[in-house]
């Protein structure tokens, strides 16, 4: 099998070319460092069944970030039988280094110039016939988003593997990495006889939009305030689309699954309807509004917003030891704690990166959404629920900054703070249906494995043994919620609410299932169950608790394979479940005093 290696630097359309060429899910955002793991799909070309692998970006074939580390053990150790360069068209004069760099390994290659349509509205103009014969290589414009010119390039491409042209073993390649290559000269003779770029690029919008967003004063609060509606869309536009999936889960499990399971022994078909299909059922209603969540998200992201939030807070983030490289991957930490841990591998100081990994897993992913946005709805009415949302993710915000401060001497770094502006964009439809379905597909993934375990053994624990009264004192998630009631009573945490915070810490997808089945009940009677069962202090102390704890099981293994260290990620559990239960405890107890239920 061909092996094809898509390299590029950070923020060329790496990513978009890889979903439009493979059709894979290749995670999408407008922000340096997106890519940060190994990628392959198979794909049908000239002939050959080729793998097309989708390596980290990287600046430098000579760095030394943990991403450049990656793409030079990858090129040493692999046979690649053609390099796909992706260059970003409108920054061609700052990025034809690493084009240069890949001609001095004597690779076979193919150099795409992406977005020609941003080079064209910046003036920009190139002639690749001049540039492909000083390279020595074919040389074509692209736009990735668009898809135009990309049939053409994958005929070129089909034409370098049928060629068999000369290749260089992974052995003599990483020979030739070991030299440090003098190119500069090489690259300014080269924009200078092939790119032409007007005086005075023609970016006009960017900057009026950006003398708005980026103004020292009213940036941030414009930022937050745009977070705070993203969430008030969401409830409004999704709590229909909620109502109708549990309307729908009700129906089915009343007019076909019961009377479909009805002549199954009694401990058998509870297990069935009122442990499995309860707990995935009031879970999979969330799911319209997680996936309204990320296709809201993907356009904020590909906008190029979220570069211009890490630049208004680095200098505070400069403050608590961290930059606003931390503060990017603190909101990737929004969707999932872990990409977010290993975008962390940009970072080349370990203690800038060590520390930024310690408080990433205080970013409230969507996992934890899915848990704030059920008790929510429960506990507050809907004109209250995106004001409580937004304070749970200033509260987020809160943790992290008190964390850094605590930490910072400990994990010191010098390392300078360097991030490019793209310009603003709008992701395509396609780019928001990949995203989405991104998600969904993450979604049922998990619920296929972790959720369904989880909820089975729920249902065992609130119901052994069988004779006890399901999720009392008698049964076994009775024993163990006494077991850390000395703990939990002072923070308004009880029984039921014990037991799914246990399995959170497996999958925070877990808990939501979790409660539904330790009351045993779904949809409209579920939410009066425990409306009727605790008070919004309770809830809101139980939101706090959830937001702080110990991350999920993937992300304490990724802490662990990240730092390379066991006692950071103990460091990282130990901090989080105390921070919890203070931030819990000084809640609940200042609220019970002022009288608050």
């Amino acid at each position: 099998m061909k092996r094809i290696a898509l390299l590029g630097m950070p923020n060329t359309g790496k990513s978009t070319l890889f979903n439009r060429l493979s059709g894979a899910s290749a995670r999408v955002g407008n922000w340096p460092g997106i890519t940060v793991d190994l990628m392959s799909a198979k794909i049908l070309l000239g002939g050959h069944i080729a793998e097309l692998v989708d390596l980290p970006g990287l600046y430098d074939l000579h760095g030394f970030s943990d991403d450049e580390q990656v793409v030079r053990h990858f090129l040493s150790h692999h046979a690649v039988d053609l390099v796909l360069i992706i260059l970003n068209s409108a920054q061609i004069d700052r990025q034809l280094s690493l084009a240069l760099q890949i001609r001095a390994l004597g690779l076979p290659a193919v150099l795409l110039l992406n977005m020609e349509d941003e080079a064209s509205r910046a003036g920009i103009s190139i002639n690749t016939a001049n540039m492909q014969r000083a390279l020595g290589m074919p040389v074509l414009t692209i736009s990735a988003k668009y898809g135009s010119h990309c049939p053409e390039a994958l005929s070129v491409a089909a034409q370098q593997l049928q060629a068999q042209l000369p290749q260089k073993t992974p052995e003599q390649v990483s020979a030739a990495l070991a030299q440090d290559h003098e190119i500069e000269q090489a690259m300014q003779h080269l924009v200078e006889t092939s790119v032409h770029i007007p005086a005075q690029l023609n970016d006009a919008m960017t900057d009026r939009i950006d003398r708005v967003l980026l103004h020292p004063w009213l940036g941030l609060p414009l930022f937050f305030a745009a977070v705070f509606l993203l969430f008030q869309f969401i409830f409004t536009a999704g709590k229909p689309l909620q109502d109708a999936m549990a309307w729908l889960f009700d129906t089915i499990r009343s007019q076909a699954l019961e009377p479909l399971l009805s002549g199954l022994p009694t401990w058998l078909n509870g297990l069935l309807l009122d442990g499995l299909y309860t707990g995935l059922s009031t879970v999979a209603a969330f799911v319209p509004i997680i996936v309204l969540f990320f296709l809201v998200m993907s356009l904020v992201e590909d906008s190029g917003y979220l570069s211009r939030a890490a630049f208004l807070m680095d200098t505070l983030m400069a403050k608590m030891g961290l930059d606003g490289r931390g503060f990017v991957m603190m909101l990737m930490g929004f969707g999932c704690n872990v990409p977010a841990l290993m975008g962390t591998r940009v970072m080349r100081s370990r203690p800038m990166r060590l520390l930024t990994m310690l408080v990433i897993p205080l970013s409230l992913c969507s996992a934890r959404l899915q848990v704030f946005l059920f008790m929510i709805a429960i506990l507050f009415p809907a004109s209250q629920a995106a004001l409580v949302l937004f304070s749970l993710y200033l509260v987020s915000f809160a943790t992290i900054f008190i964390t850094a401060l605590i930490f910072k001497r400990n994990f010191a770094s010098t390392e300078p703070f360097v991030l490019e502006l793209p310009p603003y964009r709008l992701p395509t439809p396609q780019q928001i249906w990949l995203r989405g379905w991104q998600e969904v597909k993450h979604f049922l993934k998990r619920a296929s494995k972790l959720i369904v375990v989880g909820v089975i053994l729920v249902w065992l624990l609130t119901h052994w043994p069988l004779d006890a009264a399901p999720a009392s004192a008698a049964t076994l998630a009775g024993k163990i919620g006494q077991l850390f009631a000395p703990l939990l009573n002072p923070i308004g945490i009880d029984t039921q609410l014990a037991i799914a915070l246990i399995f959170g810490f497996v999958a925070k997808e877990i808990v939501v299932g979790s409660l539904a089945v330790i009351y045993g009940l779904q949809g409209d009677a579920l939410t009066q169950q425990i409306a009727s069962h605790i008070d919004w202090v309770q809830g809101m102390s139980f939101m706090l608790f959830a937001l702080i704890y110990t991350p999920c099981l993937s992300t304490i293994a990724t802490l662990k394979s990240e730092s390379k260290s066991a006692g950071f990620m103990w460091l990282s559990l130990g901090w989080s479940l105390a921070l919890a239960w203070v931030v819990s405890f000084v809640f609940y107890q200042t609220a019970r005093a002022l009288g608050w239920s």
